[in-house]
């Protein structure tokens, strides 16, 4: 028993120190020239499992430190019931025939143990199959950067991650040896675990755990890699050998030569488009013109197909780089990984976008019949606005004016109820950012068009008050003019003197405003003028000279007729105001003009003398302010008169 005991203990020694072996210092020349040429590569690689290894580390860890823990306390156990196991064994063979009931209590108690051993080899597989899908083994990496297996479990002092850089380092060293042979792999069985065995070394040992994570048993396990192994050294010593590296460097190079055979055709095809292009200047390239504007003339349009030119020549050199480095790197084993990772850069973008995009056809579809009703709502609704405008269709208490405006806020309110209905069905809706993104539109919206939302929201208000239409004659505020322009923004009015004054629809809202052309047409607009004549002058004659004047002002109606309005009696002067009926209230100024006109001329033909409000009149040796043309042609200017009145004193 203590001899069986001492065998176990030097098997254990055994495998610890074939652990710790280290990589030879010396390779091959075949391994010296391989490394030399694909230096930069091996780098990449090494600099990628790392960080591998090191994630795999960091998952580990917290997932099967609990198990490790149990499962130490589990083997302990496990070499206890062993050694009792043994020790049974050993009292029933020492057993005479006689003795039955001492055999029958010990092989009851050897049963009870393997029960026992069963049970626990059933519980550690159940712990192992809850683990299976979030725990990550550590990889045994091959030749050429490829993983041939993984290892799960840890092995005495050895960590797993321990265990698989040990297994990597040792079948790596097999390739050192030229001779090798496949059938030079032994499966050696030891006490607690199956040896893989080369020569005298131990490339790995299995151990139960092993076995139950990958669900066989240790036996079918180690053969298993030992045909793994295998054909991974044979096939990296086939494809290292120098008639293989010989051809594969010629391949290499026949491809190199074929690129920059491609490469160099290209450059010349595209010096020659460049050549045929200047020499079409002025024959076929004319320059492009847009109606009257000239968008490029000849020698532009000859620059910017140039400079298409060269940013197709070097896309095409690129894309014939990019399809030759696939392949160059496919070439050689330690670099056939890279040939399908710049594939992937093109192709997985690709197919990322096909799938999406198929996976993303049935809210499309939604998406399409959705724009499509609501397209035919709002042609339905603009059918209606139309008919409105026309006076076809009338609606109580709606003008046709009215028709327009409105039917810009259903059309708004429709657009934002189909985006409301749209928004579930674009991509992305439902992530963080796109929500983050709406959230701070809406707030530069809000707070950005707060002035712009008031003058929309006046803008709306004027336009179902009624205030003018587009062609009234207005004052608003201090501004005269016609409207030629109502938006949702601003009022615009050109004045009498031409000029476009433009008004924020919310400055109209707190102005006054005075319509001139709401009622003209139908009971007339009243102009008036004021005019004061001293009190020399009957106010009968004055009366009659102002309606005169008025009735033969062009653009006043006849009916109603004028009148005449005394608004003041003032210290030197009465206030006489005309009022005349007009119906086209656009020409006041035209018609004003020609009433004062008017107005001189009649108080002048009859001899009314318009001299107020700063005039004053000296009559002795002062002529008339009546025109000359309008006096008598026996007319003089009158002498001043001056009386002398003598006194007693002067009689005296």
């Amino acid at each position: 028993m203590q001899e069986n005991h001492h065998n176990h203990q030097k098997k254990k020694s055994s495998i610890t120190m074939n652990y710790e072996k280290k990589l030879p210092l010396t390779i091959g020349i075949k391994r010296v020239v391989i490394c030399l040429c694909l230096l930069l590569f091996a780098t990449v690689s090494f600099s990628q499992q790392a960080i591998l290894n090191k994630k795999n580390d960091s998952l580990n860890t917290s997932l099967i430190q609990s198990f490790n823990k149990k499962l130490t306390l589990v083997e302990g156990q496990r070499i206890t019931d062993s050694i009792k196991r043994a020790e049974l064994e050993l009292q029933i063979l020492s057993l005479k025939t006689s003795d039955n009931l001492k055999k029958e209590e010990l092989q009851k108690q050897l049963q009870a143990l393997n029960d026992k051993e069963s049970k626990r080899l059933a519980e550690k597989k159940a712990q192992i199959d809850s683990m299976r899908l979030t725990a990550k083994g550590y990889p045994v990496i091959g030749f050429f950067n490829d993983t041939l297996f993984k290892v799960y479990s840890k092995l005495g002092s050895f960590s797993a991650k321990d265990r698989a850089d040990a297994i990597s380092i040792r079948v790596e060293n097999l390739s050192d040896n030229y001779s090798f042979k496949a059938d030079s792999l032994k499966v050696a069985e030891s006490e607690t675990t199956v040896d893989l065995v080369y020569g005298e070394s131990i490339i790995m040992s299995i151990s139960e755990n092993d076995a139950l994570w990958n669900n066989s048993t240790k036996e079918e396990l180690a053969k298993k890699y030992q045909i793994l192994i295998g054909e991974a050294v044979n096939n990296y010593l086939q494809e290292t050998s120098l008639t293989t590296l010989a051809k594969e460097i010629g391949l290499a190079l026949l491809v190199l030569i074929i690129m920059g055979a491609l490469i160099s055709y290209v450059m010349k095809f595209f010096l020659w488009t460049a050549i045929k292009i200047k020499k079409q200047e002025g024959k076929r390239i004319h320059g492009i013109k847009i109606r009257n504007f000239t968008l490029f003339d000849a020698h532009q349009q000859v620059n910017a197909l140039l400079n298409v030119n060269t940013i197709l020549k070097w896309l095409i050199i690129l894309l014939l780089v990019y399809v030759a480095l696939p392949i160059l790197f496919g070439i050689f084993p330690w670099t056939k990984d890279f040939a399908g990772t710049l594939f992937g850069y093109i192709l997985n973008p690709l197919k990322n976008i096909i799938i999406g995009f198929w996976n993303y056809l049935p809210n499309l579809i939604t998406i399409l019949v959705i724009v499509f009703v609501f397209r035919y709502v709002l042609k339905g609704i603009h059918f209606l606005k139309n008919e409105i405008e026309k006076g076809n269709l009338e609606l109580s208490g709606f003008y046709p004016d009215w028709a327009n405006p409105t039917y810009q806020i259903i059309r708004v309110i429709v657009f934002a109820f189909m985006v409301v209905v749209i928004f579930p069905y674009l991509p992305g809706s439902d992530s963080a950012v796109f929500q983050g993104v709406s959230v701070f539109l809406g707030f530069l919206f809000t707070f950005g068009s707060s002035g712009s939302l008031s003058n929309i929201i006046a803008g709306l208000i004027l336009t179902y008050m009624r205030l003018f239409k587009i062609g009234d004659r207005v004052k608003i505020g201090d501004v005269v003019g016609d409207v030629i322009e109502k938006s949702l923004l601003v009022t615009r009015i050109r004045t009498v003197k031409n000029e476009i004054i433009s008004i924020p629809n919310s400055t109209v809202m707190s102005s006054h405003t005075i319509n001139y052309s709401s009622d003209a047409p139908e009971k007339g607009l009243i102009i008036h003028s004021t005019i004061t004549i001293g009190y020399d002058v009957p106010w009968k004659d004055m009366h009659q000279a102002l309606i005169d004047a008025a009735s033969k002002t062009d653009l006043v109606l006849q009916e109603p007729k004028p009148f005449v309005l005394q608004t003041s009696l003032d210290d030197f002067y009465v206030s006489y105001e005309i009022n005349a009926y007009i119906n086209e209230p656009n020409k006041q100024a035209v018609i004003y003009s020609m009433l004062h006109q008017n107005i001189q001329d009649i108080c002048n033909e009859r001899g009314i003398e318009i001299m107020s409000p700063h005039y004053r009149a000296a009559r002795d040796g002062n002529t008339s302010t009546i025109p000359t043309s309008y006096l008598g042609k026996d007319y003089k200017a009158p002498f001043f008169n001056v009386n002398f009145k003598s006194t007693v004193q002067d009689k005296q």
